[in-house]
């Protein structure tokens, strides 16, 4: 994305509070007393605010984030070295804001609004990337489902519109295809996507927008990044900023899915931040309110009131754990603040088990409430299912005779994880996951062998369609009769019929 880079920084702030008529304000003018590592302390500047842009007398522009008593800490957004000792600063008066509105779909953006993509942005409207997260009197409960086409998700750990579910694993365990396979499959939902990355490689981001431009995803998501070649600043602003896009479109009555890619470097680039501004370090030399950083930015995802326009704002962070530790600082602090996780374990990836989700350590804390009716009635006891089975195969493994109960078992626990298997951008259709699951609870798999299930599931569905071609469309809006359920089963049998023959 190189060479679609814009304007510098400064360039862009500046042009952008040109555009703005301000009332007088009365300023002193602050003095660099220090700088070094993209931080600069100032002394003066009495009357500045949290978060306030400050011009350097070069064109250069910083954000304050450190206000002490008689002098603050400003991190400079441009490149540091362009800023001396003794050099003057005036604030601007205004906070860090970002362009927001229909516009902004379809485009790449960094953390203030430049847009990436090569194309200009004429957006009208701008909203402040800091605000304040709904009130609970202005929000309602989680009740409508958002899917996300894959299969062990939406059957074990349903994701709602309004919730806060947490992706975490180890690097390369498949958690942003995760991400974005939930992004491709809002096609024809009428949700609009939010893509934050944050200290990504740029290639990383790029291959992203590629599979998105490919599956014509761009039409209704818009990516907001600060790759690892920013600035820690920028890399600071971007969840915020992507959040207030975001937001906007939630207060207008849409329902939005935003994904955090990925907190933990947001939490780093916190961290290099706080330092530099020589906060106190505590635990993993993190500041002391890295908590409040991210609970600040989550409590923004909300499921509205009626009376608000009624959107949704669903946010899908994501954590990156070292050797599969859970319990270190940021992932604890964030699974505590989210409303449950999908952990995703390396020896699961490893063994060809994609998605690699740990059944027992995963959690939707919104539950069942949050599941569509059909995957309601053919999902049932899937989850202590897999976990039992998971469990015996330990045991398995040391080739010791087993009971045929316990055979049983592990034969339909093994048939249960081929059926959860799933291809990276191939999300299932509602109907697609209610037909296997139901099929699954009939035991239409149970001689049928590991490495040829999914030719027979492709077969068994086009088969149903064809069949019960009444009845798809209304599965598809989440709804199953137990007449339709009947008509189903009753497909299945006739197709598993015909195949034994």
């Amino acid at each position: 994305m190189s060479e679609y880079m814009p304007e510098g920084i400064s360039a862009y702030l500046k042009k952008r509070l040109d555009e703005h008529t301000v009332k007088t304000i009365k300023y002193k003018y602050g003095t660099v007393t220090k700088t070094g590592d993209g931080v600069a302390r100032i002394l003066g500047l009495p009357e500045c605010k949290y978060g306030e842009l400050l011009r350097f007398e070069n064109g250069t522009y910083g954000m304050a984030l450190d206000l002490q008593e008689d002098h603050l800490g400003a991190v400079i957004l441009d490149t540091g070295d362009t800023v001396r000792e003794g050099m003057t600063v005036i604030g601007t008066g205004k906070v860090a804001e970002i362009p927001v509105g229909d516009e902004i779909l379809g485009r790449v953006i960094d953390s203030i609004g430049r847009p990436l993509d090569g194309r200009p942005l004429m957006a009208q409207k701008f909203r402040a990337c800091e605000q304040s997260a709904p009130k609970i009197i202005e929000r309602r409960p989680v009740d409508t489902p958002l899917r996300t086409g894959i299969l062990a998700i939406d059957s074990m750990v349903p994701i709602g519109m309004g919730q806060r579910e947490l992706i975490i694993g180890d690097r390369q365990t498949g958690k942003t295809s995760i991400a974005i396979d939930t992004i491709l499959n809002q096609k024809n939902s009428n949700v609009i996507c939010i893509y934050c990355a944050v200290g990504q490689k740029a290639s990383t981001v790029s291959r992203v927008i590629e599979t998105l431009k490919k599956a014509k995803a761009m039409s209704y998501t818009c990516v907001v990044t600060a790759t690892a070649s920013n600035s820690p600043a920028m890399q600071y602003l971007a969840p915020f900023a992507a959040t207030s896009i975001a937001e906007w479109f939630m207060y207008a009555g849409k329902n939005v899915l935003i994904i955090y890619d990925d907190l933990s470097k947001h939490a780093v680039a916190y961290r290099t931040m706080s330092l530099l501004l020589q906060r106190p370090p505590g635990r993993e030399a993190f500041p002391g309110d890295v908590f409040y950083l991210h609970s600040r930015l989550l409590e923004r995802s909300a499921c509205l009131s009626k009376d608000l326009g009624g959107g949704s704002l669903t946010a899908i962070p994501i954590i990156e754990t070292m050797g599969g530790n859970i319990s270190s600082y940021i992932p604890t602090n964030v699974i505590s603040i989210t409303d449950g996780q999908i952990y995703l374990e390396n020896e699961l990836f490893n063994s060809g088990i994609r998605p690699a989700i740990n059944t027992g350590l995963s959690v939707s804390r919104v539950g069942r409430a949050a599941q569509c009716d059909s995957i309601k009635k053919v999902s049932g006891t899937l989850r202590i299912q897999l976990s039992k089975f998971r469990e015996m195969a330990v045991f398995a493994r040391f080739g010791s005779d087993v009971d045929v109960q316990t055979a049983k078992m592990l034969k339909k626990g093994s048939i249960l994880t081929e059926l959860f298997k799933q291809q990276k951008s191939n999300p299932y259709s509602n109907f697609e996951e209610t037909l296997l699951l139901l099929a699954y609870n009939n035991n239409v798999f149970d001689d049928v062998e590991p490495s040829k299930l999914k030719p027979f599931c492709k077969k068994m569905t086009q088969y149903v369609k064809n069949v019960c071609a009444g009845i798809v469309p209304i599965i598809e809006t989440g709804f199953m009769s137990d007449g339709d359920m009947s008509a189903l089963e009753k497909s299945i049998m006739e197709f598993k019929g015909i195949s034994d023959e």
